[in-house]
């Protein structure tokens, strides 16, 4: 079991289900996390995201971070990951389990029987917007804040007698990060900006006359013995920098802003990605129509369609259990002193934290949430920022149908799609069985096979298990056509496999099947029939 950022949404579900009322029956409180100073690191920075492209916020004054992430953005390149001939040592890896022989079991399965290669590959940081607001060290009355009703953060704080306002928002209507500088008196607003890349291939230019342009490359994965550098993922991201007074200039890969009322920023950014067997996209292209459809757009337009796109999703669900004074204070504060108690709102703002990272992280059309949902800054993330179902990714979805989110489901049923193809290799060159079979992990490239090591790598039930959230949605929304065309076949396939693959189990005399080899995901040891596979089975 790992730890990521989506841990909060499964927290409070049952309670919600006994205390969701109406909108217009309850009032829980505002929907907003606040603090009195910049985050001192990246699990601190305020997250928005608009399904694919997201970013952390950081609210620094003199120097400020927005970390974004696309969610395209991997390592390595399509890859079929079965190793091929595996089936041919499976019956003797289960005759020496049916024998006791655990440990040459296991020796024979790290050697014959795992995936190619043992590992999967990392989901990989965009890169940075990055500002310098020169005679900003001496700021005052500092707020930072994360309204989760309107998906917006903003840093608000004071340079003499001048206010300065920040507000970024991740739009999914415009598919952009835009944000709003703007200050209290006029010709105030003066900054630097660029953008930057972990990449080592990864090059910043100017762009006529106020646009920035970063362009690069993901260093290939040696998956075959020989690095292709034309088989990896391209990337690119733009900032558009839209002024009102003062004037901009662009020199070496740098935007400067001087004396202007207020700025409009706009942040795009694409990879050369398509689906899990073709990278020919042109990022290019892609962040040139992105920007395309919104000349002209402004500010305050992206605002609106923003907030009410991510309201006709947030508002669907109100928990309201009582407010006290204490959700005055900053949220740190809050949370150092729940356990004192009298503060019951941070305990329905915590849920519903929840639901708004889900409505971040996974809209239709995207990739499911992984690990850390759709932020990362780590070239080389805990578990490679995968996703992980023994459990992690399950838990990511429990809420969605509950919580009133149905349509963020759906990049999770793309995803089942895509892995009936991998998964059909696998099953094929791993068990000589029909349908479909997924291990404990998988990555952009949908790898089904099993990874790292045999002891825990193989379980060939997390496809079957994903499969009762397809039956979940059809439950709750009751759309037959939803069941017929897309769960169905995908169900069908997963229990083909174990029609396939179930043997008999020679320490009994009553003729069970059983799987394997397998292991108890939080027990780990390879072994044949763990209860766990018969349960999802």
């Amino acid at each position: 079991m790992k730890t990521n950022l989506l841990r909060p949404i499964v927290m409070l579900c049952a309670i919600a289900m006994a205390l969701v009322t109406s909108l217009a029956a309850a009032d829980q409180g505002p929907m907003t996390l606040s603090y009195d100073k910049p985050a001192g690191n990246w699990k601190e920075a305020m997250p928005i995201g608009n399904g694919r492209f997201g970013a952390m916020v950081f609210g620094g004054t003199v120097d400020e971070r927005i970390q974004f992430n696309d969610d395209t953005l991997w390592i390595g390149q399509p890859h079929d990951y079965s190793h091929q001939g595996a089936a041919e040592y499976l019956p003797e890896i289960r005759k020496l389990l049916f024998e006791g022989k655990q440990g040459e079991a296991d020796r024979l399965a790290g050697a014959r029987f795992m995936s190619v290669p043992t590992r999967q590959i990392a989901y990989q940081p965009f890169g940075d917007l990055a500002f310098g607001f020169p005679g900003h060290d001496k700021a005052t009355s500092y707020r930072r804040e994360l309204n989760i009703d309107t998906a917006t953060a903003t840093i608000r704080y004071k340079v003499g007698e001048v206010t300065f306002t920040r507000e970024t928002i991740a739009s999914n209507p415009d598919n952009l990060i835009a944000m709003r500088i703007s200050a209290d008196k006029k010709a105030q607003v003066s900054f630097s900006a660029t953008l930057t890349s972990p990449h080592a291939e990864t090059t910043t230019v100017g762009s006529g006359k106020s646009q920035l342009t970063m362009a690069g490359r993901v260093k290939p994965y040696d998956f075959e013995g020989t690095e292709d550098a034309e088989r990896s993922l391209t990337f690119e991201a733009r900032l558009q920098v839209l002024p009102e007074g003062g004037k901009v200039t662009i020199t070496d890969g740098v935007a400067t802003v001087e004396g202007a009322d207020a700025v409009t920023l706009l942040l795009v950014g694409a990879t050369s990605h398509k689906n899990f067997r073709d990278i020919s996209a042109d990022p290019a292209a892609r962040c040139e129509e992105t920007l395309q459809a919104v000349d002209g757009k402004s500010y305050d337009a992206i605002r609106k369609d923003h907030v009410a796109d991510h309201q006709s999703l947030f508002r669907r669900v109100v928990l309201d259990l009582g407010t006290t004074d204490a959700m005055n204070r900053t949220t740190d504060v809050r949370i150092k002193a729940f356990a004192e108690g009298g503060d019951p709102q941070l305990a329905a703002l915590y849920f519903q934290f929840g639901r708004y990272l889900m409505i971040a992280s996974s809209r239709p059309g995207c990739q499911p949430m992984s690990l850390q949902g759709l932020w990362n800054e780590s070239m080389r993330p805990p578990w490679e920022c995968k996703y992980t179902v023994n459990i992690n990714t399950e838990m990511n979805y429990w809420p969605a149908e509950m919580c009133n989110l149905a349509e963020c489901h759906e990049p999770l049923f793309d995803a089942l799609a895509e892995l009936t193809e991998s998964g059909a290799l696998v099953a094929k060159n791993h068990y000589n069985a029909r349908g479909w079979v997924l291990h404990h992990n998988f990555e952009l490239w949908r790898g089904a096979a099993p990874i790292n090591a045999a002891n825990h790598g193989i379980w060939p039930t997390g496809g079957a298990w994903l499969c009762q959230h397809l039956w979940w949605h059809y439950e709750f929304g009751g759309d037959k056509d939803f069941l017929a065309a897309r769960a169905y076949p995908i169900m069908k396939q997963a229990a083909l496999f174990f029609v396939d693959s179930l043997v008999e189990d020679p320490r009994s005399d009553k003729g069970w099947l059983i799987s394997g080899p397998s292991n108890s995901p939080e027990q780990g040891g390879l072994v044949m029939g763990p209860t766990m596979d018969h349960q999802i089975i």
